[in-house]
Protein backbone atom coordinates (compact mmCIF):
# COMPACT_ATOMS: atom_id res chain seq x y z
CA UNK A 1 0.00 0.00 0.00
CA UNK A 2 2.84 2.60 1.08
CA UNK A 3 4.92 1.64 -2.24
CA UNK A 4 1.92 2.69 -4.16
CA UNK A 5 0.84 6.08 -2.52
CA UNK A 6 4.81 6.59 -2.87
CA UNK A 7 4.98 6.49 -6.10
CA UNK A 8 1.85 8.47 -6.85
CA UNK A 9 2.98 11.24 -5.19
CA UNK A 10 6.51 11.22 -6.77
CA UNK A 11 4.70 10.73 -10.33
CA UNK A 12 2.78 13.77 -9.27
CA UNK A 13 5.21 16.16 -7.78
CA UNK A 14 8.18 16.05 -10.75
CA UNK A 15 11.23 17.91 -10.22
CA UNK A 16 11.02 21.27 -12.54
CA UNK A 17 15.18 22.11 -12.19
CA UNK A 18 16.39 25.83 -12.13
CA UNK A 19 14.04 28.22 -12.77
CA UNK A 20 15.35 30.46 -15.99
CA UNK A 21 14.66 33.76 -14.42
CA UNK A 22 16.59 32.31 -11.21
CA UNK A 23 14.20 33.09 -7.82
CA UNK A 24 13.66 29.34 -7.18
CA UNK A 25 12.17 31.00 -3.88
CA UNK A 26 8.53 31.84 -5.56
CA UNK A 27 6.28 29.36 -6.42
CA UNK A 28 5.30 28.33 -9.76
CA UNK A 29 3.06 30.45 -11.66
CA UNK A 30 -0.28 28.73 -12.31
CA UNK A 31 -1.91 29.66 -15.76
CA UNK A 32 -3.86 32.51 -16.32
CA UNK A 33 -7.61 31.52 -16.76
CA UNK A 34 -10.01 34.66 -16.74
CA UNK A 35 -13.35 32.74 -16.95
CA UNK A 36 -12.54 30.55 -13.60
CA UNK A 37 -13.92 33.36 -11.47
CA UNK A 38 -17.33 34.32 -13.01
CA UNK A 39 -20.21 33.24 -11.18
CA UNK A 40 -23.94 32.44 -12.89
CA UNK A 41 -26.13 35.05 -12.68
CA UNK A 42 -28.40 33.35 -10.35
CA UNK A 43 -25.60 32.68 -8.07
CA UNK A 44 -24.84 36.49 -8.40
CA UNK A 45 -28.33 37.75 -7.88
CA UNK A 46 -28.92 35.52 -4.27
CA UNK A 47 -25.75 36.95 -3.42
CA UNK A 48 -27.26 40.63 -3.97
CA UNK A 49 -30.63 39.64 -2.25
CA UNK A 50 -28.43 37.97 0.92
CA UNK A 51 -26.54 41.32 1.01
CA UNK A 52 -29.71 43.23 0.89
CA UNK A 53 -31.36 41.76 3.74
CA UNK A 54 -28.17 41.67 5.66
CA UNK A 55 -28.03 45.52 5.35
CA UNK A 56 -31.96 46.13 6.05
CA UNK A 57 -31.39 43.55 9.49
CA UNK A 58 -28.29 46.01 10.31
CA UNK A 59 -30.29 48.83 9.63
CA UNK A 60 -33.25 47.99 11.48
CA UNK A 61 -31.01 46.93 14.48
CA UNK A 62 -28.84 50.70 14.41
CA UNK A 63 -32.43 52.21 14.64
CA UNK A 64 -33.57 50.59 17.54
CA UNK A 65 -30.33 51.07 19.28
CA UNK A 66 -30.97 54.72 18.31
CA UNK A 67 -33.98 55.40 20.06
CA UNK A 68 -32.86 53.15 22.91
CA UNK A 69 -30.09 55.72 23.19
CA UNK A 70 -32.58 58.47 22.97
CA UNK A 71 -34.61 57.68 25.61
CA UNK A 72 -32.04 56.93 27.80
CA UNK A 73 -30.75 60.37 26.94
CA UNK A 74 -34.96 62.20 27.00
CA UNK A 75 -35.16 60.33 30.85
CA UNK A 76 -31.99 62.14 31.90
CA UNK A 77 -33.36 65.21 30.83
CA UNK A 78 -36.17 64.94 32.26
CA UNK A 79 -34.34 63.73 35.77
CA UNK A 80 -32.45 66.80 35.37
CA UNK A 81 -35.11 69.02 35.05
CA UNK A 82 -37.14 67.67 38.20
CA UNK A 83 -34.37 68.27 40.41
CA UNK A 84 -33.79 71.67 39.46
CA UNK A 85 -37.39 71.89 39.75
CA UNK A 86 -37.44 70.44 42.82
CA UNK A 87 -34.14 72.49 44.20
CA UNK A 88 -35.25 75.50 43.36
CA UNK A 89 -38.86 74.73 44.83
CA UNK A 90 -36.87 74.10 47.84
CA UNK A 91 -34.99 77.40 47.86
CA UNK A 92 -38.34 79.70 48.15
CA UNK A 93 -39.74 77.18 50.64
CA UNK A 94 -36.63 78.09 53.14
CA UNK A 95 -38.12 82.39 52.06
CA UNK A 96 -41.86 82.07 52.05
CA UNK A 97 -44.67 80.16 53.68
CA UNK A 98 -44.94 76.27 52.61
CA UNK A 99 -48.77 77.04 51.22
CA UNK A 100 -47.99 79.66 49.08
CA UNK A 101 -44.96 77.57 47.42
CA UNK A 102 -47.62 74.50 46.63
CA UNK A 103 -49.98 77.99 45.07
CA UNK A 104 -46.89 79.18 43.12
CA UNK A 105 -46.50 75.27 42.07
CA UNK A 106 -49.87 74.50 40.83
CA UNK A 107 -49.68 77.93 39.33
CA UNK A 108 -46.15 77.20 37.00
CA UNK A 109 -47.84 73.88 36.26
CA UNK A 110 -51.27 75.57 34.99
CA UNK A 111 -48.95 78.06 32.61
CA UNK A 112 -46.76 75.07 31.24
CA UNK A 113 -50.10 73.31 30.06
CA UNK A 114 -50.73 76.47 28.52
CA UNK A 115 -48.23 77.67 27.08
CA UNK A 116 -46.78 73.89 25.62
Amino acid sequence: MSATTAAATASTAKPLGMRVNGKQWHEPKKAFRPASGLTSYEKRAKERIAQAATKAKEKQMKEEKETERQARIKSIKEKRIAKEEKERYEKLAEKMHKKRVERLKRKEKRNKLLNS
